[in-house]
């Protein structure tokens, strides 16, 4: 750091501790979600979107339909508007976490919700919980011969961290800073806009994008699942989890699938190229939506336990991910 002209000192490194902190639990169409709380943003953003997707028959409306598309989309545009008003580093701002999960809370920011016609994200915003009282990250998913369950990730932030080598250890620093919000209101790497809640301040930490996370079907394992991705992160877990959930497809097949993502600010979807067919793309843009192709989005690491107790692994072919049994 002294090499590199930082301000971090020995002392702040000493003074850093991790902290302990409990999961965040939800259910969705009788499946028990386990996934990451703040000052990580992804599980509290999964859960919105799963329990917005509660009140819809995914499965008749068909996967990458223009309709499915589009009701995932304002999902996502909504819940990525929380996101920046209210999540950031727990130990500094207080976060309604219990209230922006609230199932009436998740009903009503659906209720601006057209079936035909994308909304504006400038017209979105925010919602009032506090009003109910009532790609440089890598993911790995692992089950053991007991049943025991493990779903990391773990980032540098972008590309080679801050690209500075620590001289004789060998390891890159990360750059993970620009996870705050340098300015409300301003973009940061990944586009993604936040408010004061993710202000820098000493000692706070940053909030991220990660969502591993862990699910349940009647007290047993049933998936373990995550991915790298930066802010697509948590739009990726939501979608492979719903290609399973809803679509009905095997880990491989829906971590094979295409996807797509919205993140409230910049105001578009981004689809990977061949991923949706012309026809719904068209559709899409009828509605009012504004499309832009990208390469890929997410690279997850899946293991599903199987009826007969056996593990299926879906390791993402957009990189060179692996499955291994040992």
């Amino acid at each position: 750091m002294k090499r590199g002209n930082g301000i971090m000192t020995v002392k702040d490194l000493q003074d850093y501790k991790s902290v302990w902190r409990e999961p965040l639990i939800g259910n969705y169409r009788g499946y028990k979600i386990i996934t990451i709380c703040p000052p990580s943003s992804g599980g509290v953003t999964l859960l919105q979107l799963l329990k917005m997707t509660e009140n819809y028959p995914l499965k008749v409306i068909g996967f990458h339909t223009p309709q499915s598309i589009h009701l995932m989309t304002e999902e996502e545009r909504r819940a990525f508007a929380d996101r920046a008003e209210f999540l950031g580093d727990p130990d500094f701002v207080s976060i309604p976490v219990r209230k922006l999960l609230d199932a009436k809370y998740l009903t009503d920011r659906m209720k601006s919700f057209n079936t035909e016609k994308a909304s504006l994200s400038r017209e979105i915003g925010h919602g009032f919980p506090e009003s109910y009282q009532s790609e440089q990250t890598t993911h790995y998913s692992v089950v053991d011969s007991m049943g025991n369950a493990v779903s990391t990730t773990t980032t540098l932030n972008n590309s080679f961290g801050n690209s500075i080598v620590v001289a004789g250890a060998g390891f890159l620093l990360n750059n993970q800073m620009d996870d705050f919000s340098v300015k409300p209101g301003f973009p940061n790497l990944y586009g993604l806009v936040g408010g004061e809640a993710n202000s820098i301040q000493p000692g706070k930490r940053m909030l991220s994008s990660m969502t591993p996370t862990i699910i349940e079907k009647e007290g047993k394992l049933f998936l373990v699942v995550g991915s790298p991705g930066g802010s697509t992160i948590a739009t990726t877990v939501f979608q492979v989890i719903v290609n399973i959930l809803d679509f009905g497809m095997n880990v491989q097949e829906a971590v094979n699938a295409g996807r797509f993502h919205h993140q409230w600010l910049p105001d578009y979807i981004s689809y990977e190229k061949k991923s949706i067919d012309s026809t719904t793309l068209k559709k899409l843009e009828s509605y009012g939506h504004t499309l832009k192709v990208r390469n890929s989005i997410g690279l997850v690491n899946a293991i599903q336990i199987l009826p007969d107790g056996k593990k299926d692994g879906g390791a993402d072919p957009r990189g060179y991910n692996s499955a291994s049994g040992f």
